[in-house]
């Protein structure tokens, strides 16, 4: 069964979207940190600081990702991320699409300016992962 996929503007413009609602979820959540670590200068502060934030940021996409496949930006740009055979992704598959993605992206973004090459237009993680973004017709 083949599924349309959106083109690489559209996911772009949904990657801009998706990064200003979590924004707003990383200044909440360090909004917290900080108020139960008030020591920002102890030699763990940073280390846990960052971790926190991955953690953070891992359960939020995680957690769309498996209940329904659609981020709150995924949902207005009418995307869902499945499997490859077009079925919900399990935790396992979430996770690793999320490190993936993370690893794609501190590496100069190749994991995102893959999909301008492979030749269903994927990103790296989705590709490697056997996710994909497909359009949601209704």
């Amino acid at each position: 069964m083949t599924y349309p996929t959106p083109g690489f503007w559209r996911r772009a413009v949904c990657l801009i979207y998706e990064l200003l609602l979590l924004l707003a979820v990383l200044f909440m959540a360090s909004f917290l940190f900080h108020f139960i670590f008030r020591d920002t200068q102890a030699v763990y502060f940073k280390p846990l600081f960052q971790f926190y934030l991955l953690t953070i940021m891992g359960y939020y996409f995680t957690w769309f990702w498996t209940h329904g496949g659609q981020t709150l930006a995924m949902q207005t740009w009418k995307m869902r991320v499945v499997t490859a055979d077009g079925k919900i992704l399990n935790h396992k598959q979430a996770i690793t699409r999320f490190l993936l993605a993370v690893v794609g992206i501190f590496l100069f973004g190749i994991g995102i300016i893959w999909a301008l090459f492979d030749r269903d237009h994927q990103y790296l993680h989705d590709r490697i992962a056997g996710t994909r973004i497909i359009k949601v017709e209704h």
